[in-house]
């Protein structure tokens, strides 16, 4: 692959020859590479059988590069990564592993996602906890004395707007950013940030299989967290288990015994991006985003307020229904989709994303 170069960037997803793929805010395009990565890890399986020191030393070996990649992704330490199943894997594993008293205050914005809201809501069912909410935009102004940690989005899978993550550590108050639309999309760097926590999705931006994300956890904040699920890998000692303490490192609170596969096809496509590089794909979406918005204003259509991320939300035109407006224009071979508790149309533009496909959605979207 040519680095920066969209064309054979763009070659790398097989998909793009038949569809405008504008939903990796839901799930990433495929690239050629991973599904091949894991076919071959699959058959190495389906011959070599699934047991013995050397099977389980590749599944450790895999599980380790997939940290450390992560890791670069997250600009941290690779003791500071948990591997999870999702971002919302993450969001529970948090705060289910922070000790609670009732009346204690998590403060949260109008414009989260259920990953979010769901943990929220068990939180505050079983540990009374109360669970403010302030707007989206204004989060850091809503933080007071009672405020023990701030759970939201990075980038707001509704709006597209990001947060001001500045304002939000300047509190003191610990920070759980929701990163579903933030990893992969835009830049991240969790020390910039300064977030005590950072849940990402491996199977959105980051291009990689259904079940895998990454958890950070800042070192100083680790023995803040219990482990909700201890089990073999979150051991130090896993021949000593009722006794032995937790494991070294973010790695205690994995989830389950990391899946070959999995690790095998989120390198993969990881290593695509890696190629292409993350500074070009993160500017060349957000500023192909910045292009897609001003179309849909252009043509009259009511784009919602927005920041410097890839996602680009709207009101169909002529006060369709949403969810038609999305099944009208994947027959057109544009894929995006609704928000529907919103009534909105969401496209999420990545750096494989042409200007051709995004004045052909541009169109299709104001036509009726």
């Amino acid at each position: 692959m040519l680095v920066g170069d969209p064309d054979s960037f763009r070659s790398e997803f097989p998909v793009l020859e038949r569809l405008a793929y504008l939903n990796a805010g839901t799930e990433g395009p495929l690239p050629r590479r991973a599904a091949q990565a894991a076919s071959e890890r699959i058959e190495a399986e389906l011959h070599g059988g699934r047991a013995g020191r050397a099977y389980a030393e590749s599944i450790r070996e895999l599980a380790g590069r997939l940290r450390e990649a992560y890791a670069r992704v997250l600009g941290c330490e690779p003791v500071e990564v948990a591997l999870t199943g999702s971002t919302t894997d993450g969001v529970n594993t948090v705060l289910s592993g922070l000790r609670w008293s009732a009346g204690d205050q998590v403060l949260t914005s109008d414009e989260e996602h259920p990953g979010v809201l769901a943990p929220l809501g068990r939180l505050r069912r079983l540990e009374g906890v109360t669970v403010r909410v302030a707007p989206f935009e204004r989060l850091a102004d809503a933080v007071d004395g009672r405020t023990r940690l701030v759970a939201c989005s990075h980038v707001s899978w509704v709006s597209g707007r990001v947060v001001d993550a500045a304002a939000l550590a300047s509190t003191g108050v610990p920070v759980l950013l929701d990163g579903a639309q933030g990893v992969g999309a835009v830049p991240v760097d969790v020390r910039a940030l300064g977030c005590a926590f950072y849940a990402g999705s491996g199977q959105k931006w980051l291009c990689g299989p259904e079940g895998s994300g990454a958890l950070f956890v800042a070192a100083e904040r680790l023995e803040e967290l219990s482990v909700p699920w201890p089990g073999y890998g979150s051991l130090a000692d896993p021949s000593d288990p009722l006794e032995s303490g937790p494991a070294q490192g973010a790695a205690r609170l994995d989830h389950g015994f990391p899946p070959g596969v999995r690790s095998a096809w989120a390198l993969a496509s990881l290593a695509v991006l890696e190629e292409a590089g993350l500074d070009w794909v993160h500017e060349r979406a957000a500023s192909l985003a910045e292009r897609l918005a001003r179309q849909l204003e252009e043509r009259g259509l009511r784009v919602a307020p927005r920041g410097r991320s890839t996602l680009v939300s709207w009101e169909p035109a002529r006060g369709a229904d949403a969810d038609e407006e999305v099944a009208r224009l994947r027959e057109a071979g544009l894929v995006v989709r609704s928000i529907p508790s919103r009534g909105l149309i969401r496209a999420s533009v990545g750096a494989w994303t042409s200007p051709e496909e995004l004045g052909r959605l541009a169109a299709a979207a104001a036509a009726r």
